[in-house]
């Protein structure tokens, strides 16, 4: 019979020589589960397949044990207590979460977490990462996890990681003085690399083994053939774990390296992934099939989208994301800094220090944290904050939602028009020299495509209402807070059902980071009188200016 389903042989022979016609729809039926059966001599599959089980199970008097039923029915998984030493509470859908992840380490299966942008993904992978710290605390078992994550997102994990699991013992492996021995990875609770390190350093992360391997971004290695993905697949853990928003960003076949990393074997080898999935679901349109490789990986591929749980959200969630600099816009930016620091503490110290001087210095600071080119022109390298944005509004535009991005330099939404008419991505754009506003709303308002709006502080911060937008980006701090309410309240105002994310976006260990601590500060001149920025800066003190440019 398996010749003959996988072959599409109609005609069977029966032993008493008459001639049986195979029914058409065995052949859709039944063919995966010929194909992945690991004998040609008998039906055995391996456990996790168990999706293609559940498939057929409708149509034969196959029955499964409760704990197999289990894989497609999430909602009985079981509850696990979180963790004593978390901060914070999940919410009901990251519980949720947090119980799937440790149904895959019963069962001993790895899984993507694909939540939407904004849905904490970072936060239940915390809370699981604690929760082993306790269980394992006095067993022989592995200890140390790895995460793997695009440089970007580093300071960001560290960040939420001393938040919300302060008694987690990290250790960021990267940089040039980075340890060369994988034996020091024993003293860490969990092991914070990049991408690109894991390659240049496959030798030594190969020598270790790992409790947990999760990678986040985890589209980073969908390419089988890139050296990431091969370096990836080079570690050894007992648990791995992948943490996407899109885990297929431009093609099926996205998903067959990331389930390769946390399932081996579950969708076959790449070619015949490419011949029984890819074609017929890309160039033919089969829907069959395309609800075939779903029954598959359903029960390791937990996505949870903005709307599902939306009742479960805040109105407004605010979160700050810190970028790095690259090499040589941190190394211009140190040049400024110095010029700056010297000439103006001087004359300041003298009583000669000149407002307007101060202010240029300051902007000039403020332009090198979001993009170099903003100054030079022919700046040829990348801009830290230019690359985190673009990768998290990748997520976002993939997912459907619109998003507003609030600049007060029209310099810097320039180059993000000039990158977006590069890639063919509609936006709609307003600065203070716009001449028809109007159709620029609308068109941000009415057209599914555009999902992209590009706004000056100066032209948008008030008289706008962009309900449409349930993202909202700022992309360098204001000195004055309330300006930045009013960009946000163009999206989060009466008539705004969806929830809406706020992400500020702050160079780290730059004069913004200092901005954001001064606004904490200075919050009740803020709020009551500050109206400007040069009556800002006319209310820092000697001690503040220091801080600004230390």
């Amino acid at each position: 019979m398996r010749e003959h389903i996988l072959n599409r042989i109609q005609e069977f022979t029966l032993p008493n020589g008459e001639i049986a016609i195979i029914p058409e729809e065995w052949f859709a039926q039944y063919e995966h589960l010929f194909q992945f059966a690991i004998s040609k001599k008998e039906l055995h599959l391996n456990k996790a397949h168990i999706g293609l089980l559940h498939e057929i199970s409708e149509h034969t008097a196959l029955t499964m044990s409760r704990k197999l039923q289990n894989l497609n029915n999430f909602e009985s998984i079981s509850r696990v207590e979180p963790p004593k030493e978390f901060n914070g509470s999940l919410r009901p859908y990251q519980e949720a979460g947090y119980n799937w992840f440790h149904f895959l380490q019963e069962y001993k299966f790895g899984g993507v977490l694909a939540d939407d942008m904004g849905l904490g993904k970072t936060v239940q992978t915390l809370a699981l990462l604690q929760k082993q710290k306790e269980d394992l605390k006095n067993t022989d078992y592995a200890k140390t996890s790895l995460l793997v994550l695009p440089t970007s997102l580093v300071y960001n994990w560290i960040k939420e990681a001393e938040k919300f699991a302060p008694k987690l013992r990290l250790l960021v492996h990267t940089g040039p003085n980075r340890f060369k021995d994988a034996y020091a990875f024993t003293h860490f609770d969990l092991v914070i690399t990049t991408y690109g390190i894991v390659r240049s350093d496959e030798e030594l992360f190969s020598k270790f083994f790992f409790n947990y391997i999760i990678l986040d971004e985890s589209q980073n290695i969908k390419n089988p053939t890139s050296k990431s993905f091969k370096s990836i697949k080079s570690l050894k853990s007992r648990h791995k774990l992948a943490l996407s928003g899109t885990p297929i960003e431009n093609s099926v076949s996205d998903i067959w390296s990331q389930m390769h990393f946390t399932n081996p074997g579950l969708l076959g080898s790449y070619s015949f992934f490419q011949k029984e999935f890819v074609i017929p679901i890309e160039k033919k349109k089969d829907e069959q099939t395309a609800k075939r490789l779903q029954a598959i990986i359903k029960p390791f591929v937990l996505r949870r989208t903005k709307a599902q749980v939306a009742t479960e959200l805040p109105p407004k969630t605010e979160q700050i994301i810190y970028c790095e600099m690259t090499e040589k816009q941190a190394e211009r930016y140190e040049t400024i800094k110095s010029e700056y620091r010297n000439a103006l503490l001087e004359g300041a110290v003298n009583g000669k220090g000149s407002q307007i001087a101060l202010l240029q210095g300051l902007t000039k600071l403020r332009q090198l944290a979001n993009h170099p080119r903003m100054l030079d022109e022919n700046f040829k390298d990348e801009s830290g904050k230019f690359e985190t944005v673009l990768q998290m509004l990748s997520s976002i535009s993939d997912e459907g939602n619109k998003v507003l991005i609030f600049s007060q330099f029209v310099k810097h939404l320039e180059l993000f028009k000039e990158y977006f008419d590069t890639k063919n991505i509609k936006y709609a754009y307003l600065d203070g020299a716009t001449k028809n506003r109007a159709e620029a709303v609308r068109e941000f308002k009415e057209d599914a495509d555009t999902r992209i709006f590009l706004i000056s502080i100066k032209a948008g911060g008030v008289g706008l209402n962009l309900t449409e937008a349930d993202y909202v980006f700022i992309l360098d701090p204001w000195w004055n807070p309330a300006v930045e309410q009013q960009a946000i309240d163009r999206s989060h105002r009466i008539g705004q059902k969806r929830n809406v994310f706020i992400y500020k976006f702050i160079s780290k260990d730059t004069v913004e980071e200092k901005i954001v601590a001064l606004q904490n500060r200075k919050m009740s001149i803020a709020t009551s009188l500050i109206t400007t920025e040069e009556t800002f800066v006319k209310s820092l003190t000697q001690e503040d200016l220091q801080e600004l440019l230390r």
